[in-house]
C-alpha cells in the first residue's frame, strides 16, 4: 500500500469520524431541544389547567390535576418525566407535614413544593364560631417555577428536611449532590411575620447562564369569615404597592373579578380580605407580577370568598451562595398593627383618600384609640366619638340654620318682589331685586347649604370607617351582635331584591328619625323657598325609606352612628329654635344692615356688575322688539 492509498484510507476515517460526532452533536441537541418543547408544553398546559381552573372556580387540587377539562391533559405524578435524576427521585419521595406555632399563628407546611398549606391566626374566629383558617389545606398553592434542563414547577417536587426547630423550618430540593435550592421558613414569637428565604447553593453551576430569574405562582381561595356575604365581598380585593411609593393601588372593591399585569417591580402585594390579610412582601422588590381575582357565588357548597392568583418574578445574581429574603403577613387588617411593621401595610385599611383619608388617619383613629383604651363598650365609644364630630361641626349646624331663619323672615319681602315682576321678561329684574334684598339684609343665598357641603368630607370619613374598623369586629351591643355586620330583628330566610333577607332595626330606627328630623326643620326650611317646599316629598318620605334600603346590609355600628347623628341633630334643632331663633330679633338685625347696606358706597365691582345687567336688560328688551315686528 502506498502513501497515497494511506493518505486517502485516512480521510476517508476523518470524515466516518466527523460525521459520527456530528450526527451525535446533532441528536444530542434535538434531544435537548425536544426536552425543552416538552417542559415547555407541559408548563403551558398547567398554566392552562389553572387558568381553566380560576375561571370556573374549581378546587385548587383539581387544577393542579388537570382540573374537570376533558382537552386539558397534564402529567400526573407518575406520568412526570424529568432529565435530572435528582429530580425525578424528589418527585416520587413521600409528602411529609411540618407545623411552626406561636401566640399568634398556627402554619401547616408541606414537603411536597416546601409551602405553607394551612394558616390559622389564633384568637378570632369565623361568624359560625369555628377556628378561623385564613388559609384552608387544599385551597392554598405555592410553588417556584425555575428553568434548568427544563422548565420545573416545584408544587410537585418533595423537598428534603434540612432543619426543623420550634421557630425555624428548612427544606432543600437537590439538583446535584453539590446544588440545591432552599426554603427557609421562620415564625417569630408574637409575631404574624412569617420569614421565609430561598437560598440557592451551588445553582450557578446547574441552571443556564442566560438564567437569572425565577417566578412565584400562588393561589389561594380566601374563605368566607364574616357574616354578610356581600358586605365582606366590598371590602375585599388584591392590593400592591411599589417600592418608594407611599400609596397602593388595587385591582377594584366591589368587582366580582379583576386582573392587572404589573411589569414594573413591585414591593408587596396582599390579598385582602375584609378583616383579614396574606401579603407576600419581597425584600428587594419583585421584577413584575400578574395578579388577578375572582369571587365565588354566595351559594359555593365549600363557603369560598373568592380566589386569588399572582404570579410574580424574582431576579437572582449569577452566584454560588445566593439568599432572596422575604416575607409573609398572616393576620388581621388592624390599622395599628399593620402601621408599626413600617411596610405601609396599613394602606389596606380602607379608609379613603385625600382629606377623607387624612380625617381618618389623623383625626377619627386616634381619637377612637383613646377611648378604646378606657372604654370597654364600643357602643358608648361611638357616641362619645359622635357627640364630639356634633360639637365640632355644632357652629356650622347654627349658621346654617340661622341663614334658613333669616330666609324665612325675608319670605314675604321676596313675595312682594314676585309680585311686583310677575312677566317672564322681568325675570332678570326680579333677580336683580331679590339679590338686594339679600345682600341689604346681610343674607347669602347659600349660607345654608354650604355648611352642610363642608360637613360632607366628615360624613363620607364615617361611612369609610366603621366597616372597616377591625375593633368593631365580633362586638356586641344592644341587640347587635357584630357591630361590624348588619344587626337584624327579623329574618326571612329567603333574598329580597334591594332589601336583603332580613330587617335591621338599626337601619329602621335611623329611617324614622331621618323622617322626624326633616319634619322638624320642614315649616322653617321648606316654607321659606317655593323651590325647597317642592322637595317636601323627597326629603320627608323617599330618602328616609331610601335611606332604610342602603342601611339595612351595611354594618351596625355605621347605623348606629347615623341613628346617633339624626338623634342629635333633632336635639340640636330644638335647642337652636328654642335659645337662638327669635324672629323680631332677626328682623331688627335684618333693617339695621339693610340701612347700613344703603348709605354705603357701592364698589367698583358692584358698579361694573350693575352695568353688565343693565346692558343684558337692555339687550333683552331690543330682541323682543324686534321678535315684534
Amino acid at each position: 500500500m502506498n502513501k497515497s492509498n494511506i493518505i486517502g484510507l485516512s480521510l476517508i476515517g476523518l470524515i466516518f469520524v466527523g460525521f459520527a460526532v456530528y450526527n451525535t452533536n446533532v441528536s444530542a441537541r434535538e434531544a435537548a431541544r425536544k426536552r425543552v418543547q416538552d417542559s415547555i408544553a407541559t408548563a403551558n398546559a398547567i398554566r392552562e389547567a389553572e387558568r381553566q381552573a380560576f375561571e370556573r372556580g374549581d378546587s385548587i387540587i383539581a387544577a393542579l390535576e388537570g382540573g374537570k377539562s376533558e382537552n386539558v391533559q397534564t402529567p400526573s405524578k407518575g406520568q412526570a418525566s424529568y432529565a435530572n435524576e435528582f429530580i425525578a427521585n424528589a418527585a416520587n419521595l413521600q409528602e411529609e407535614f411540618f407545623t411552626l406555632e406561636n401566640n399568634n399563628l398556627k402554619i401547616l407546611f408541606s414537603s411536597k413544593g416546601a409551602q405553607p398549606v394551612s394558616v390559622q391566626v389564633k384568637g378570632y374566629y369565623t361568624s359560625d364560631s369555628t377556628d378561623l383558617m385564613l388559609i384552608k389545606q387544599g385551597l392554598s398553592n405555592f410553588s417556584m417555577n425555575i428553568y434548568e434542563s427544563q422548565y420545573l414547577s416545584t408544587e410537585k417536587l418533595v423537598y428534603s428536611l434540612s432543619e426543623k426547630s420550634d421557630s425555624t423550618l428548612a427544606l432543600r430540593l437537590y439538583f446535584t449532590p453539590e446544588a440545591y435550592i432552599e426554603n427557609r421558613y421562620t415564625l417569630k414569637e408574637d409575631s404574624y411575620l412569617l420569614n421565609f428565604d430561598v437560598n440557592m447553593h451551588g445553582m450557578d453551576k446547574v441552571l443556564p447562564r442566560n438564567v437569572s430569574s425565577f417566578d412565584f405562582n400562588w393561589t389561594v381561595d380566601i374563605p368566607r369569615l364574616e357574616k354578610g356575604f356581600d358586605n365582606e365581598k366590598s371590602y375585599s380585593t388584591i392590593v400592591y404597592k411599589f417600592p418608594g411609593d407611599n400609596s397602593i393601588d388595587n385591582l377594584g372593591l366591589r368587582k366580582s373579578s379583576g386582573h392587572k399585569k404589573v411589569t414594573t417591580r413591585l414591593e408587596w402585594f396582599a390579598f385582602q380580605q375584609q378583616f383579614f390579610s396574606a401579603i407576600f412582601r419581597a425584600e428587594n422588590s419583585f421584577e413584575g407580577a400578574d395578579l388577578d381575582f375572582k369571587f365565588f357565588d354566595a351559594s359555593d357548597s365549600q363557603k369560598r370568598l373568592f380566589r386569588c392568583h399572582s404570579s410574580a418574578t424574582v431576579a437572582f445574581p449569577a452566584q454560588s451562595d445566593v439568599s432572596i429574603p422575604f416575607e409573609f403577613y398572616f393576620g388581621p387588617n388592624h390599622y395599628k398593627t399593620l402601621k408599626s411593621l413600617g411596610y405601609g401595610f396599613e394602606r389596606i385599611v380602607p379608609m379613603g383618600k385625600l382629606l377623607v383619608g387624612w380625617i381618618n388617619r389623623f383625626v377619627i383613629i386616634p381619637i377612637f384609640n383613646l377611648f378604646n383604651n378606657s372604654i370597654a363598650s364600643y357602643g358608648v365609644i361611638i357616641l362619645l366619638l359622635t357627640l364630639i364630630i356634633k360639637l365640632v361641626l355644632s357652629p356650622l349646624t347654627l349658621k346654617s340654620y340661622m341663614s334658613s331663619a333669616k330666609m324665612n323672615v325675608l319670605r314675604p319681602e321676596v313675595e312682594k318682589i314676585n309680585a311686583k315682576y310677575p312677566k317672564p321678561e322681568d325675570a332678570m329684574k326680579k333677580q336683580q331685586a331679590t339679590m338686594d334684598l339679600y345682600k341689604k339684609a346681610g343674607v347669602s343665598m347659600f349660607g345654608g347649604c354650604l355648611p352642610m357641603l363642608l360637613q360632607f368630607p366628615i360624613l363620607w370619613a364615617m361611612f369609610r370607617f366603621f366597616p372597616t374598623a377591625f375593633e368593631l369586629r365580633q362586638q356586641s351591643f344592644l341587640w347587635a351582635d357584630d357591630l361590624s355586620t348588619y344587626d337584624s330583628i327579623v329574618n326571612f330566610g329567603f333574598n329580597i331584591p334591594l332589601l336583603g333577607n332580613h330587617i335591621s332595626l338599626f337601619s329602621l330606627l335611623c329611617a324614622v328619625t331621618m323622617f322626624l328630623s326633616a319634619k322638624l326643620t320642614q315649616g322653617q326650611q321648606m316654607d321659606s323657598n317655593p323651590q325647597a317646599k317642592s322637595m317636601k316629598f323627597m326629603t320627608l318620605y323617599f330618602m328616609p325609606v331610601f335611606m332604610f334600603f342602603i342601611c339595612n346590609n351595611l354594618s351596625s355600628g355605621l347605623t348606629y352612628y347615623y341613628l346617633l347623628s339624626n338623634l342629635i341633630m333633632i336635639i340640636q334643632t330644638m335647642i337652636i329654635r328654642k335659645f337662638f331663633v327669635d324672629e323680631k330679633k332677626i328682623m331688627e338685625k335684618i333693617r339695621l344692615a339693610s340701612q347700613k347696606a344703603e348709605t354705603k358706597p357701592k364698589s367698583k365691582f358692584q358698579q361694573r356688575l350693575e352695568a353688565i345687567q343693565k346692558a343684558q336688560q337692555e339687550a333683552l328688551r331690543e330682541q323682543q322688539k324686534n321678535q315684534r315686528r
